[in-house]
């Protein structure tokens, strides 16, 4: 059993059907899909809405924001969008670039001049534009271990400090690769030439101006505005609160990747601005519109988009995903940080939009849904049901190569500090010190700037993992030592024990050396 197990209040995963729900305009086609999906998957809680012709058609909630304690979730919930704050921050570089104050093509280091990568090249190469298409030569999620797990202290200025530390794995411009830090990055540039911090200027060039009044970025008191939903993960039949919020609520160093919270209501505002032009006149002008939605960088095109939804074609825009799903042009996004899921999908040549939030372990669920609800749109006739995607995932999963799964490490035992003898602080160059001691008879990983990576050493076989006390990080490593330099330094690496965790682990990335012994 792990340390540290949460004690917050546990609610059956069942119990979500007793909590009241919302839809005033009903759909029973999608009243289904989100049925079956929160019986199939037992979210805590689930808001999907739906836009057409500019007009909310379908706004549905249903769940708590804390399971156990009551609240339900409704239309002015907060959750955390993740990763669809990317477009609200390449539209507030396209708010400065309709203003004059930026140019696309402009290079980094007009704006910042003390940004580097690790290539002097790159450095002097990489235009604005590039911090927002995937394009590094980073491998996916490269230095995500200065933004999470969260609670941790790193700062923007060590994001950009780290990324000259980061070896690119590819060449620049070459592929794409998904990236946050240089989201960061963006969020700062846009501070630059608007002469505000990223919060403010999100605030005012995108919540503002669209009607998003919920949303919600940066620090604020938890008391102001209490309707929140907490993320969960699932442990056996019971949905868990986990990193839930405390009387303040923090800014974080992660938010023009991933940090801004809105409701249903405020996400169907953003999509209304996407879908009708003409219901936010003069926000965003028609080129910089086009040039969001244009493709800037190829993406792969998976085997199940071309099986799923025949697709022939997947690029990156400026923070949208672009695609083509049975001959209709799609622009998408998702977000995930640890228990909380959302999608924004819209399909211009349709009129339609769509939003799903939840604040549950819901991958499935969100892929699942996302496809039952494009094809409402693109194939209404198929009749194409949450069974039917739900089976598929299955299916996908069952074939998957022994090599992409996770080995079993149930052998695994305590790590004696007796006879260790790589004990001592490491230090890598962005990620900084890690100190591996013994303690209370085994031996101990800390990370000193990320409180959360803190953990017992085991062993399995020959070789030794790191088993997180925290329990929402979900994503053990291995540990490799290497010998002694000749200058006498220990070095370490370090690899996800299951191939197919969250890329944001970035184990990879990180190169230890030994500075001194044990404090």
């Amino acid at each position: 059993m792990r340390r540290g197990l949460l004690l917050a209040a546990l609610l059956p995963l069942s119990a979500w059907a007793a909590v009241p729900t919302s839809n005033p305009h009903p759909d029973p086609e999608i009243d289904a899909a989100f049925d079956a999906v929160m019986a199939r998957y037992r979210l805590p809680g689930l808001a999907v809405g739906v836009i057409e012709q500019g007009r909310v058609t379908y706004a549905r909630t249903a769940g708590e924001r804390v399971a156990g304690e009551g609240a339900a979730i409704d239309r002015q919930t907060l959750f955390k969008v993740a990763s669809n704050t990317k477009a609200m921050t390449a539209a507030v570089l396209a708010r400065l670039v309709d203003a004059g104050k930026l140019r696309w093509d402009d290079p980094v280091t007009r704006h910042l001049p003390q940004f580097r990568m690790h290539d002097p090249w790159v450095t002097r190469n990489m235009q604005v534009r590039d911090l927002l298409i995937h394009n590094s030569g980073l491998r996916a999620g490269a230095g995500d271990l200065m933004l999470w797990p969260e609670p941790n202290a790193f700062a923007r200025a060590d994001v950009i400090r780290g990324l000259a530390h980061l070896v690119p794995q590819y060449s620049f411009r070459s592929r794409y690769d998904y990236d946050n830090l240089l989201y960061i990055v963006a969020g700062e540039v846009a501070a630059a030439a608007g002469g505000a911090p990223y919060e403010d200027l999100v605030r005012r060039e995108v919540f503002e101006p669209l009607g998003m009044e919920h949303c919600r970025v940066g620090a604020w008191r938890r008391a102001e505005t209490p309707n929140l939903a907490q993320p969960h993960m699932r442990r056996g039949e019971r949905n868990v609160p986990v990193r839930e919020d405390g009387e303040t609520v923090p800014a974080t160093t992660m938010a023009a990747a991933g940090g801004v919270r809105c409701s249903l209501d405020d996400m169907l505002a953003w999509v209304r601005a996407w879908v009708r032009p003409q219901s936010a006149p003069g926000w965003l002008s028609d080129e910089q519109r086009r040039a969001m939605t244009t493709a800037q960088m190829p993406m792969p095109l998976s085997e199940r988009m071309r099986e799923w939804d025949g697709s022939r074609f997947s690029a990156y825009g400026y923070g949208w995903r672009l695609a083509d799903v049975d001959g209709t042009y799609k622009v998408s996004h998702t977000g995930t940080l640890m228990g909380m899921y959302s999608a924004v999908t819209w399909l211009p040549d349709l009129d339609v939009g769509f939003v799903i939030l939840s604040n549950g372990e819901a991958s499935d669920a969100r892929t699942v849904l996302s496809q039952v609800l494009v094809k409402r749109f693109t194939r209404p006739q198929a009749k194409l049901d949450v069974a039917h995607y739900a089976a598929l995932l299955e299916r996908e999963r069952a074939q998957r190569p022994a090599a992409s799964r996770a080995p079993d490490t149930s052998s695994r035992r305590p790590l004696p500090a007796a006879g260790f003898g790589q004990a001592g602080v490491y230090r890598d160059p962005w990620f900084g010190e890690a100190s591996i001691c013994p303690d209370g008879g085994g031996v101990r990983f800390r990370a000193h700037k990320s409180p959360l990576l803190d953990g017992r050493l085991m062993r399995v076989g020959e070789r030794l993992l790191v088993d997180w006390a925290d329990p929402s990080v979900d994503a053990e490593a291995w540990l490799d030592f290497a010998p002694a330099s000749a200058q006498g330094k220990i070095a370490l690496t370090m690899a996800k024990v299951d191939p197919d965790a969250d890329f944001s682990y970035d184990y990879e990335d990180l190169r230890f050396e030994r500075v001194r012994g044990c404090d």
